[in-house]
């Protein structure tokens, strides 16, 4: 059976189980325990799945992955999205710059531009960018997560409202088969939705494994975007939703 054949049916063993051993599936698929154990590794770090002690199960829709984590994975991917969006945004603009560290990766990018003005809820995006002397960066006040330097809660969400820029530069964790945009932290997704409404273009950036992704708090719909930076084609019905609401789509591999 072919490596990709087989990944594709753990997913779906496991959507149907719950959680399957690492014994089981060599059993099922009549491999050894050690190309099982290489499949998982494969499977978690693109976060198809989950892996546990002993086996593996469906990914978790209540804990994102740790941000030391994130900042390493599909790094290349990150940065020619990045690269990607930094091409669309003129000198001396405004814009809006969410949590996360695709945002963060796209921040760099944007450090070769002039005259901008981002509004921002990530104090490493803020950092980033404070070395740019005509760059006016505004960090929106709120409370201080600290394991990734996010700010959030209702006084962002009030700060936000008060602005309307050119382009809103949006990550996310996670974007269902139906196009809904899914996040683990519901006060960070109540500023995303801030951001979204008030912002006169929404560039949405997603690596390629943020499709299927498990999140439990929905942000919004991939529809409400203008358009779509990915670095891997995405599936099929994501392409019609796209196509059937106008929403442009950038494909950087």
């Amino acid at each position: 059976m072919a490596q990709e054949t087989r990944h594709k049916q753990i997913i779906d063993l496991i959507a149907e189980r719950g959680y399957v051993t690492i014994d089981d599936m060599a059993q099922h698929f009549q491999v050894t325990p050690q190309t099982i154990r290489r499949d998982i590794n494969y499977l978690d770090q693109e976060k198809l799945l989950q892996r546990y002690h002993g086996g593996a199960g469906v990914p978790s829709s209540t804990l994102n992955t740790a941000y030391s984590d994130r900042k390493i994975q599909n790094l290349e991917e990150k940065q020619r999205i990045a690269d990607a969006i930094a091409s669309k945004i003129p000198d001396n603009s405004s814009m809006f710059i969410n949590i996360g560290t695709t945002t963060e990766t796209i921040s760099k990018a944007l450090l070769n531009h002039r005259g901008l003005t981002i509004i921002t809820n990530n104090l490493h995006v803020a950092s980033i960018l404070s070395s740019k002397e005509d760059f006016n960066i505004i960090i929106a006040g709120g409370a201080v997560r600290n394991r990734d330097g996010g700010i959030i809660g209702e006084a962002t969400v009030d700060f936000v409202k008060q602005f309307k820029v050119d382009f809103a530069l949006i990550g996310i964790s996670g974007i269902d088969d139906d196009g809904e945009l899914l996040d683990f932290d519901y006060q960070e997704v109540r500023v995303a939705q801030a951001i979204i409404k008030n912002a006169r273009q929404v560039y949405l950036a997603a690596d390629h494994s943020k499709f299927g992704r498990n999140a439990m708090i929905r942000l919004g719909n991939i529809s409400q975007a203008s358009h779509l930076f990915t670095s891997k084609k995405p599936p099929q019905n994501i392409i019609d939703i796209l196509g059937e609401n106008g929403v442009d789509l950038s494909v950087t591999d």
